[in-house]
């Protein structure tokens, strides 16, 4: 073999591992909190909602539209960065009347299946965990893209979803009963999240 073909199969080998290499990372992706949101909100006195965000958490996300195997969409939330824009409440709401923060760390999400609905709308089945609970849940999500991020011109996805959790199912039970009958604070949450994920190189 002559050193110009030996050349052309070394580069051809080096330029596919490389390209193997983006297609892996291309899958992988972790949510930039700068531009990701984990929210929720629930009924305060019967009449309005209360809003809040966790603002520190870990994510691994794993998707390929065209191949969903080992698919995941996995979290990691820590409960003491729960935010309120009240530092009572917030105090409250990491106590045991509530997440027992302390006690209980982390809120984790684990995916068991990504099935894909229509269009690009998908059902996450998975478990949720919270205060020592574990309850299987099926929550539906929306991904965007992936797309060329202009400023790091690397692949993103956008990941969005909305689901309602009973909180009483996981054992944050503190209430007040008003004097017209009612409850201080609701029992079923809205979770709202909005992530924006780039890809693992």
């Amino acid at each position: 073999m002559d050193m110009k073909k030996l050349i052309i199969i070394l580069m051809t080998v080096v330029l596919g591992f490389a390209f193997a290499g983006t297609a892996l990372a291309g899958d992988s992706y972790k949510a930039d909190k700068v531009h990701s949101t984990i929210g929720f909100a629930v009924s305060h006195l019967m009449v309005a909602k209360v809003t809040g965000t966790f603002n520190d958490y870990d994510s691994d996300i794993q998707f390929n539209a065209k191949d969903l195997t080992g698919a995941k969409f996995d979290f990691v939330i820590k409960t003491a960065s729960i935010d309120t824009k009240n530092e009572a409440r917030d105090k409250h709401l990491k106590s045991a009347d509530f997440f027992e923060a302390e006690k209980y760390p982390d809120i984790i999400f684990k995916t068991k299946e990504v099935v894909l609905k229509e269009g690009n709308n998908y059902d996450v089945a998975g478990t949720l965990t919270m205060k020592g609970v574990t309850k299987d849940i099926k929550i539906p999500v929306t991904v965007s893209g992936p797309i060329t991020n202009p400023m790091s011109n690397a692949p993103m996805l956008g990941v969005e979803a909305h689901f309602q959790v009973n909180r009483q199912e996981y054992g944050l039970n503190w209430n007040k009963v008003m004097d017209n009958g009612g409850v201080m604070v609701g029992n079923n949450v809205d979770v709202n999240v909005f992530i924006e994920a780039d890809a693992v190189r």
